[in-house]
């Protein structure tokens, strides 16, 4: 039987190998937004994963709006220098395709790196102001963000629009957005994180006003043909928060406004709205989105090993799934997933004599 998860996808003009996608995974490693070497090495390595597509980490679209010190960022020149360089090296060793999440971390920006104790950061380091729909902080402890006002609405529509034009500048294949784990769009959407009685607040319409004025900023200067989706939260696990019918109706609005996928994952809007441990947990609530809002969808959560993944896209379940936790475990879980599919998938010559057909061996360590 032929492989669903290793058949060819398309999206807008881009044509990906097979339906592995390497989730974006923050590695907290950046100096002042810009990629290190860390980045070469972390990103070469991915791009020879066996993944039709590797989308870069969280990367941040103003100084302020980094989660971390570490966080990766394209708000400057010299941002945009230092990511070229990681970009050129993936593209002249790799094979995977290449994209890239931009993001704002609103309310959950200044903090510490999670091994540093992932906590708000303290008056001795440096930390910064942070932005919200609501001046309501993430969990007690954490800084209390300024409420957005109509000039802060201007500078990060502009701040994603520039970051897209430098992500287009520097060729990669695929942008997305990202609406999702409590980030500053993400804040918007939930009633969780927004309380305002504006324009910009009230009813999903008006919660979501303010995404979709970005997402509508960036398509515009996104080419058509180069795929522009968004990462959106599934539910917040919450009472009170967003649900699956909310997604179905985010999903829609992200159609509507020129979007080319969209990525199902969960949780994270307060510290209490964890996603479940089951495997797959995000697959319902993506089977539903694909099947009413007529957009291919990207799945994210527990999926680990290459029956589940198959499964997932051959029951069109999602037309992708994307792993990231596996992939820091196995950075070759796409190699291995092929031979345990009887699929192929590309990989470097230099280690060709390590696949199934000329190692027997391989068949002995899986």
């Amino acid at each position: 039987m032929t492989s669903v998860l290793f058949s060819p996808i398309r999206l807008g003009d881009l044509e990906l190998a097979n339906r592995i996608v390497v989730a974006p995974m923050c590695q907290y490693s950046a100096n002042d937004g810009a990629a290190s070497d860390w980045h070469m090495t972390h990103l070469g390595m991915l791009a020879n994963s066996g993944a039709g597509l590797v989308v870069v980490e969280a990367t941040h679209v103003e100084r302020r709006g980094r989660i971390t010190h570490g966080c990766l960022g394209l708000y400057s020149d010299a941002c945009e220098a230092a990511l070229e360089r990681v970009v050129n090296h993936c593209r002249r060793i790799g094979t995977a395709k290449l994209g890239i999440q931009l993001a704002h971390a609103g309310r959950k920006a200044s903090t510490q790196r999670p091994w540093e104790g992932a906590k708000a950061l303290g008056p001795n380091e440096d930390p910064w102001p942070t932005i919200a729909p609501s001046a309501l902080p993430f969990s007690p402890g954490w800084h209390t963000p300024a409420a957005m006002t109509a000039d802060d609405f201007a500078r990060v529509r502009a701040s994603f629009t520039q970051a897209a034009r430098r992500a287009v500048r520097l060729g990669f294949d695929a942008i997305e957005l990202h609406l999702a784990h409590g980030y500053l769009l993400h804040s918007f959407v939930s009633p969780l994180s927004n309380t305002r009685n504006d324009e910009w607040g009230g009813s999903l319409e008006g919660r979501m006003r303010f995404p979709l004025q970005v997402v509508g900023a960036v398509r515009e200067v996104v080419p058509p043909g180069t795929p522009l989706g968004a990462r959106i939260t599934g539910t917040d696990w919450v009472a009170g928060g967003l649900t699956v019918d909310d997604a179905v109706a985010m999903a829609k609005g992200l159609k509507a406004a020129g979007l080319d996928y969209v990525d199902i994952s969960s949780g994270n809007i307060t510290p209490d709205s964890r996603a479940p441990s089951e495997p797959a947990y995000n697959v319902p609530i993506a089977e539903r989105v694909r099947r009413e809002c007529g957009l291919p969808v990207r799945v994210v959560g527990l999926i680990a090993n290459a029956g589940q993944a198959e499964a997932i896209v051959a029951e069109g379940k999602a037309d992708m799934v994307a792993m990231a936790r596996a992939f820091l475990d196995n950075p070759h879980w796409g190699w291995h997933a092929a031979q345990a599919l009887a699929a192929d998938v590309a990989r470097p010559l230099q280690y060709a004599r390590a696949a199934p057909g000329l190692w027997p061996g391989a068949a002995l360590v899986r």
